[in-house]
């Protein structure tokens, strides 16, 4: 489920130069015009296929398997890629065939729901080459978080579509619960509003700047968010809030991201701020932790803060729409956001 392989953080996957492919900022473009054009998949239900894909690396197979129970509880049809199980390199299979599988699951009109087997990396290497215009015509739901920040991304930009930052298929239970399965399945099977609270366990959980904030949720895993500046497959995030979950990185090098951002006007008129699960960041002896370096970066942005949501690599992940309309209540400590899927029949 996690991102990160072996020990090694996403920053040091990724590449400090990795700046041209994965997705983000289209200038000049807003997230609130493109809220106007939002377009949720219906909802899934029992009987509905969905398909399982490896766009990044590849996933432990008795991982898969306990995910593959869990949505087939939902009474979920489940079939899996072609490709789900290849290894290449660091990778699950060579770029065509990762893609191949993800193209056909997307091309599909059976297959109602998308989900991600796993994370690691790879997703950014193929999401340019995918034909999005089956999608267009009929959305589905796709699931996933990570590595996938960077398809979310580019669905958003190409097709508008609101997808779902939540658990993968690589389901280990260790890390998830109940409550984690039960969150994924009400947001992609329900049309209930999903409701989160800060937990006062997570890192980010002292962070925050009162104030109420309303705007479509954009963002994902920080450093995919950071990798793709100048590839063009985020809108802008002026009328947005802006979420963001990271995993294995040290402090200085979230302040580098941020630091980033900032410097390329990409947090510019954003509207509030809302910080996932901050895991594995380890601080040297009397330098910043991870709390201090987001109090520091985001502290004088001028708009709500709030940190310490269950969103990402840690610990009883739970699942929000992206691109759905968002309200948070920094000093409340909430995030409420629309449903993510509509109700078709």
């Amino acid at each position: 489920m996690a991102g990160s392989r072996g020990g090694m953080s996403r920053r040091n996957v990724l590449g400090a130069g990795a700046v041209t492919s994965g997705g983000l900022l289209v200038p000049g473009s807003s997230a609130r015009a493109a809220a106007g054009r939002v377009v949720r998949p219906p909802m899934l239900r029992p009987g509905d296929r969905v398909r399982v894909v490896s766009p990044g690396s590849t996933p432990d197979p008795a991982q898969v398997e306990r995910g593959v129970e869990i949505l087939r509880g939902w009474g979920l049809t489940v079939e899996l890629g072609g490709h789900v199980f290849d290894r290449y390199g660091y990778l699950a299979g060579r770029d065509e065939h990762r893609l191949a599988d993800l193209q056909e699951a997307f091309d599909d009109p059976g297959v109602r729901g998308v989900f991600a087997a796993r994370g690691g990396y790879g997703t950014q290497r193929i999401v340019d080459r995918l034909d999005l215009r089956a999608v267009r015509r009929r959305p589905k739901v796709v699931v996933g978080f990570s590595d996938i920040t960077s398809l979310q991304a580019r669905l958003w930009r190409s097709a508008r579509l609101v997808t779902f930052q939540g658990p993968m298929v690589a389901w280990n239970d260790r890390r998830l619960g109940p409550e984690s399965a039960e969150s994924l399945r009400a947001a992609v099977m329900t049309t209930r509003p999903v409701v989160l609270t800060r937990d006062p366990a997570e890192t980010a959980a002292a962070v925050m700047v009162p104030g109420r904030a309303r705007g479509p949720l954009l963002g994902g895993n920080l450093s995919l968010v950071d990798a793709a500046i100048g590839a063009g497959d985020l809108p802008a995030l002026r009328g947005a809030v802006f979420f963001f979950e990271e995993v294995g990185e040290a402090p200085y090098r979230i302040d580098r991201m941020l630091t980033h951002l900032r410097r390329a006007g990409a947090l510019k008129g954003v509207r509030g701020v809302v910080i996932g699960q901050i895991t594995d960041s380890v601080a040297d002896p009397g330098e910043w932790d991870a709390v201090g370096v987001l109090r520091d970066r985001l502290g004088d942005l001028g708009v709500p803060v709030l940190g310490g949501l269950r969103l990402g690599h840690g610990r009883g992940q739970l699942t929000v729409p992206l691109g759905a309309r968002a309200a948070v209540d920094a000093a409340a400590g909430t995030l409420t956001v629309e449903p993510g899927v509509i109700d078709d029949r």
